[in-house]
């Protein structure tokens, strides 16, 4: 791992393909009908969301944050049959992109927002995942997502309504190299008490389209302790892709300086 000069390691390369198999998944997911809503912010007010021992990944010098809402479909443990209407529900995330010390690539996830409260519940006990329940729905009238949510539980008022239009599909080797930076996530991290924990993730390229922003309402973003955005917002949907989650490790820390954890 090359190192820069401070002594913080060079991010990963950012792979179309998942570079590591999850071999021995502890859960299996369908992120289906995805939409994407991703907006410009400055670094340091990121930052300053994460734990100490993460830090920002940026892309040609700024952070990005993205409204995904989605239908989650036939969550289940491997060799387990889905849990019937407790495996499918809609789910918008609030998420942004890290890099841990190692210098891997992953995803934040501000909050997790599911029509459903045992796996919210779930969720956060065995990922330490920040899941919320909410009231939600997804509606599709030919090439148009309609996605609605709002909180229930427990973060108190937050709540969006996104409408988009699907546009045409990007072949794969016209995806660019900032689609790549949004789409291309093998992890996710979080952290369990003072511990950060990474778990791997594994599924197939996204097949990513063009979409256009017809309605976004949303209170997500403020409910996560974030700004309100200045400009308008970088938007893509996809049909989806089936999910290999793997189990969550602990991040080995250097010593160095703390930061206080926000």
């Amino acid at each position: 791992m090359a190192q820069r000069a401070g002594g913080e390691v060079q991010p990963e390369a950012v792979t179309a393909w998942c570079p590591t198999a999850v071999r021995r998944p502890i859960m299996l997911q369908g992120w289906h009908d995805l939409t994407s809503i991703h907006w410009r912010y400055d670094p340091e007010v990121v930052q300053a969301l994460l734990p100490a021992g993460y830090r920002v990944d940026t892309f040609e010098g700024s952070a990005w944050v993205g409204v995904l809402p989605f239908h989650m479909r036939r969550i289940r443990l491997p060799h387990v049959p889905p849990f019937g209407p407790l495996s499918t529900f809609p789910e918008t995330n609030v998420r942004t992109y890290l890099v841990d010390p190692q210098g891997r690539r992953g995803v934040w996830f501000c909050s997790l927002d599911i029509n459903r409260l045992v796996p919210a519940l779930v969720a956060r006990v065995s990922y330490r995942l920040p899941y919320c329940w909410a009231k939600m729905a997804i509606e599709r009238d030919g090439d148009v997502m309609t996605y609605t949510s709002k909180r229930r539980w427990p973060r108190g008022e937050a709540s969006s309504r996104v409408r988009v239009r699907i546009g045409e599909l990007v072949d794969d080797g016209e995806v660019s190299a900032f689609e790549h930076f949004l789409t291309a996530r093998w992890a996710l991290g979080t952290r369990f008490g003072s511990r950060l924990m990474w778990a791997a993730v594994d599924h197939p390229p996204w097949a990513v389209h063009r979409a256009e922003l017809l309605e976004c309402d949303e209170t997500l973003l403020a409910a996560a302790g974030l700004p309100a955005p200045d400009a308008d917002p970088v938007v893509l949907w996809s049909p989806g892709v089936d999910v290999r989650i793997g189990l969550p490790k602990r991040v080995v820390v250097p010593p160095g300086p703390a930061r206080p954890a926000p």
